[in-house]
Protein backbone atom coordinates (compact mmCIF):
# COMPACT_ATOMS: atom_id res chain seq x y z
CA UNK A 1 0.00 0.00 0.00
CA UNK A 2 1.21 3.28 -0.82
CA UNK A 3 0.80 6.62 1.28
CA UNK A 4 1.90 10.01 0.74
CA UNK A 5 4.29 11.07 3.94
CA UNK A 6 5.20 14.69 5.09
CA UNK A 7 7.92 15.59 6.85
CA UNK A 8 7.39 19.50 8.74
CA UNK A 9 11.29 20.64 9.77
CA UNK A 10 12.04 23.52 10.71
CA UNK A 11 14.10 24.38 7.50
CA UNK A 12 12.72 22.48 4.97
CA UNK A 13 8.96 20.47 4.02
CA UNK A 14 9.58 17.02 2.40
CA UNK A 15 7.20 14.33 0.82
CA UNK A 16 7.20 11.48 -0.94
CA UNK A 17 5.01 8.59 -1.67
CA UNK A 18 6.06 5.55 0.42
CA UNK A 19 5.60 1.59 -0.16
CA UNK A 20 4.46 0.48 3.17
CA UNK A 21 5.53 -3.19 2.59
CA UNK A 22 9.28 -2.56 2.41
CA UNK A 23 9.39 1.14 3.75
CA UNK A 24 10.98 3.26 1.05
CA UNK A 25 10.07 5.72 -1.13
CA UNK A 26 8.38 5.04 -4.36
CA UNK A 27 8.87 8.66 -5.96
CA UNK A 28 11.98 11.27 -5.54
CA UNK A 29 10.84 13.28 -2.61
CA UNK A 30 9.85 17.01 -2.86
CA UNK A 31 11.82 19.12 -0.46
CA UNK A 32 10.21 22.72 -0.28
CA UNK A 33 11.64 25.92 1.84
CA UNK A 34 9.61 25.86 5.40
CA UNK A 35 7.95 29.25 5.49
CA UNK A 36 8.57 31.77 7.53
CA UNK A 37 6.72 32.18 9.79
CA UNK A 38 5.46 28.92 9.82
CA UNK A 39 2.14 29.59 10.57
CA UNK A 40 -0.47 27.18 10.25
CA UNK A 41 -2.15 28.89 6.81
CA UNK A 42 1.32 28.93 5.19
CA UNK A 43 2.61 25.23 6.11
CA UNK A 44 -0.92 23.92 4.76
CA UNK A 45 -0.48 25.88 1.72
CA UNK A 46 3.03 24.00 1.23
CA UNK A 47 1.25 20.81 2.31
CA UNK A 48 -1.38 21.75 -0.56
CA UNK A 49 1.73 21.84 -3.66
CA UNK A 50 3.22 18.98 -2.26
CA UNK A 51 0.02 16.60 -2.88
CA UNK A 52 -0.88 18.52 -6.04
CA UNK A 53 2.75 17.79 -6.91
CA UNK A 54 1.76 14.08 -6.58
CA UNK A 55 -1.45 14.25 -7.71
CA UNK A 56 -2.58 12.82 -4.28
CA UNK A 57 -5.84 11.85 -3.37
CA UNK A 58 -5.37 8.95 -0.85
CA UNK A 59 -4.35 9.23 2.92
CA UNK A 60 -1.47 11.31 3.71
CA UNK A 61 0.68 11.10 6.90
CA UNK A 62 2.20 14.22 8.49
CA UNK A 63 5.11 14.82 10.97
CA UNK A 64 5.06 18.37 12.91
CA UNK A 65 7.56 19.44 14.99
CA UNK A 66 5.08 19.83 18.06
CA UNK A 67 3.63 17.88 20.93
CA UNK A 68 0.17 16.34 18.95
CA UNK A 69 -2.41 14.80 20.71
CA UNK A 70 -5.74 13.30 18.73
CA UNK A 71 -4.74 15.84 15.83
CA UNK A 72 -4.09 18.86 18.23
CA UNK A 73 -0.81 20.70 18.21
CA UNK A 74 0.02 21.42 21.79
CA UNK A 75 3.83 22.88 21.54
CA UNK A 76 5.53 24.44 18.34
CA UNK A 77 9.44 23.84 18.27
CA UNK A 78 10.52 25.44 15.38
CA UNK A 79 7.07 26.83 13.84
CA UNK A 80 5.42 29.59 14.20
CA UNK A 81 3.56 29.80 17.64
CA UNK A 82 -0.09 30.13 16.21
CA UNK A 83 0.02 26.15 15.84
CA UNK A 84 -0.54 25.64 19.85
CA UNK A 85 -4.02 24.74 20.04
CA UNK A 86 -5.11 24.52 16.16
CA UNK A 87 -6.32 20.96 15.12
CA UNK A 88 -3.69 20.11 12.69
CA UNK A 89 -5.68 16.85 11.15
CA UNK A 90 -8.65 19.25 10.35
CA UNK A 91 -7.15 21.91 9.07
CA UNK A 92 -4.64 19.71 6.62
CA UNK A 93 -7.36 17.58 5.68
CA UNK A 94 -10.01 20.25 5.10
CA UNK A 95 -7.25 21.79 2.87
CA UNK A 96 -5.78 19.52 1.24
CA UNK A 97 -9.30 17.09 0.43
CA UNK A 98 -7.43 14.22 1.68
CA UNK A 99 -7.45 11.89 5.05
CA UNK A 100 -4.70 13.11 6.98
CA UNK A 101 -3.14 12.20 10.08
CA UNK A 102 -0.56 14.44 12.46
CA UNK A 103 2.03 12.61 14.83
CA UNK A 104 4.88 14.59 16.31
CA UNK A 105 7.74 14.33 13.84
CA UNK A 106 10.62 12.20 15.46
CA UNK A 107 7.34 9.81 16.71
CA UNK A 108 7.14 9.59 12.89
CA UNK A 109 10.75 8.74 12.52
CA UNK A 110 11.00 6.21 15.11
CA UNK A 111 8.76 4.05 13.91
CA UNK A 112 9.94 4.14 10.76
CA UNK A 113 13.09 3.13 12.27
CA UNK A 114 11.75 0.77 14.57
CA UNK A 115 9.68 -0.97 11.62
CA UNK A 116 12.08 -0.89 8.72
CA UNK A 117 15.75 0.13 10.21
CA UNK A 118 17.95 0.33 13.03
CA UNK A 119 15.49 -0.74 15.27
CA UNK A 120 13.97 -3.77 13.49
CA UNK A 121 13.36 -6.81 15.86
CA UNK A 122 15.07 -5.00 18.69
CA UNK A 123 13.33 -5.17 22.23
CA UNK A 124 13.71 -3.18 25.60
CA UNK A 125 13.74 0.49 25.85
CA UNK A 126 14.95 2.08 22.38
CA UNK A 127 15.59 5.79 22.33
CA UNK A 128 15.67 7.36 18.66
CA UNK A 129 17.08 11.49 18.49
CA UNK A 130 16.77 12.79 15.53
CA UNK A 131 19.35 16.02 15.09
CA UNK A 132 18.55 18.99 12.71
CA UNK A 133 17.39 22.61 13.70
CA UNK A 134 16.36 21.09 16.62
CA UNK A 135 16.70 17.69 18.81
CA UNK A 136 13.51 15.39 18.42
CA UNK A 137 13.14 12.39 20.79
CA UNK A 138 11.14 9.36 19.86
CA UNK A 139 11.09 6.77 23.01
CA UNK A 140 10.24 2.82 22.39
CA UNK A 141 9.64 0.13 25.12
CA UNK A 142 9.70 -3.47 23.79
CA UNK A 143 8.33 -1.88 20.21
CA UNK A 144 5.46 0.27 21.82
CA UNK A 145 5.95 4.21 21.33
CA UNK A 146 5.54 6.41 24.07
CA UNK A 147 4.42 9.74 22.26
CA UNK A 148 5.38 13.23 22.99
CA UNK A 149 9.17 12.98 24.75
CA UNK A 150 9.97 16.61 23.49
CA UNK A 151 13.37 15.48 25.12
CA UNK A 152 15.28 18.18 23.21
CA UNK A 153 13.74 20.62 25.66
CA UNK A 154 15.84 19.31 28.25
CA UNK A 155 18.44 21.73 30.23
CA UNK A 156 22.12 21.49 29.64
CA UNK A 157 24.89 23.32 30.97
CA UNK A 158 22.25 25.87 31.33
CA UNK A 159 20.78 25.88 28.05
CA UNK A 160 18.00 24.26 26.27
CA UNK A 161 19.62 21.15 25.14
CA UNK A 162 18.96 21.54 21.14
CA UNK A 163 20.19 25.45 21.59
CA UNK A 164 23.20 23.55 22.79
CA UNK A 165 23.70 20.18 21.34
CA UNK A 166 21.65 20.55 17.92
CA UNK A 167 23.45 20.50 13.95
CA UNK A 168 22.29 23.94 13.47
CA UNK A 169 23.71 25.02 16.72
CA UNK A 170 27.28 23.16 15.63
CA UNK A 171 26.59 25.25 12.12
CA UNK A 172 26.16 28.49 13.54
CA UNK A 173 29.17 28.50 16.08
CA UNK A 174 30.81 26.64 13.37
CA UNK A 175 32.20 24.12 15.76
CA UNK A 176 34.12 20.76 14.43
CA UNK A 177 33.01 17.85 14.49
CA UNK A 178 35.04 17.04 17.61
CA UNK A 179 33.67 20.25 19.54
CA UNK A 180 30.47 19.68 18.67
CA UNK A 181 30.85 15.44 20.09
CA UNK A 182 31.12 16.99 23.29
CA UNK A 183 28.13 18.74 23.72
CA UNK A 184 26.03 15.83 22.26
CA UNK A 185 27.73 13.34 24.44
CA UNK A 186 26.66 15.07 27.32
CA UNK A 187 23.26 15.52 26.09
CA UNK A 188 23.63 11.60 25.81
CA UNK A 189 24.82 10.63 28.89
CA UNK A 190 21.82 12.68 30.41
CA UNK A 191 19.50 10.96 28.81
CA UNK A 192 20.67 7.65 30.02
CA UNK A 193 20.74 8.94 33.31
CA UNK A 194 16.73 9.40 32.85
CA UNK A 195 16.47 6.73 31.06
CA UNK A 196 18.65 3.80 30.94
CA UNK A 197 17.73 2.69 27.04
CA UNK A 198 19.48 -0.46 25.76
CA UNK A 199 19.72 1.30 22.59
CA UNK A 200 20.19 4.75 21.35
CA UNK A 201 19.49 5.37 17.29
CA UNK A 202 20.84 9.13 16.13
CA UNK A 203 19.00 10.59 12.86
CA UNK A 204 18.41 13.51 11.17
CA UNK A 205 20.92 14.70 8.17
CA UNK A 206 23.58 14.46 10.51
CA UNK A 207 23.41 10.62 10.77
CA UNK A 208 24.99 10.65 7.05
CA UNK A 209 28.48 11.88 8.95
CA UNK A 210 28.07 9.81 12.10
CA UNK A 211 31.72 8.52 11.37
CA UNK A 212 32.64 12.00 11.89
CA UNK A 213 31.55 12.39 15.56
CA UNK A 214 30.64 8.64 16.76
CA UNK A 215 33.85 7.82 17.85
CA UNK A 216 34.57 10.98 20.28
CA UNK A 217 31.13 9.90 22.30
CA UNK A 218 31.60 8.02 25.30
CA UNK A 219 28.69 6.93 26.08
CA UNK A 220 28.40 3.44 27.39
CA UNK A 221 25.04 2.16 25.67
CA UNK A 222 24.71 1.03 21.91
CA UNK A 223 24.77 4.18 19.40
CA UNK A 224 23.71 3.38 15.77
CA UNK A 225 23.05 5.51 12.87
CA UNK A 226 19.15 5.53 11.40
CA UNK A 227 19.13 3.38 8.72
CA UNK A 228 16.84 5.50 6.93
CA UNK A 229 18.61 8.77 7.13
CA UNK A 230 16.78 11.60 5.82
CA UNK A 231 13.66 9.53 4.76
CA UNK A 232 12.47 8.34 8.33
CA UNK A 233 10.24 10.96 8.97
CA UNK A 234 8.36 10.66 5.66
CA UNK A 235 8.33 6.70 6.05
CA UNK A 236 7.02 7.03 9.35
CA UNK A 237 4.64 9.68 8.97
CA UNK A 238 3.24 7.17 5.93
CA UNK A 239 3.27 4.71 8.36
CA UNK A 240 1.24 6.16 11.14
CA UNK A 241 -1.14 6.98 8.45
CA UNK A 242 -2.12 3.27 7.53
CA UNK A 243 -2.18 2.38 11.11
Amino acid sequence: MNILGIDIGGSGIKGATVDLSRGVLTAERIRIPTPQPATPDAVATVICEITRHFNWTGPVGCGLPAVVQNGVARTAANIDPGWIGTDARELLSQRTGCQVTVINDADAAGIAEMHFGAGQKRMGTILLVTVGTGLGTALFRDGVLVPNTELGHLLLNGFVAEKYASAATRQELDLTYKKWAKRFDMYLHRLQELFWPDLFIIGGGISKKHEKFFPYLTITTEVLPADLRNEAGIVGAAAAAQY
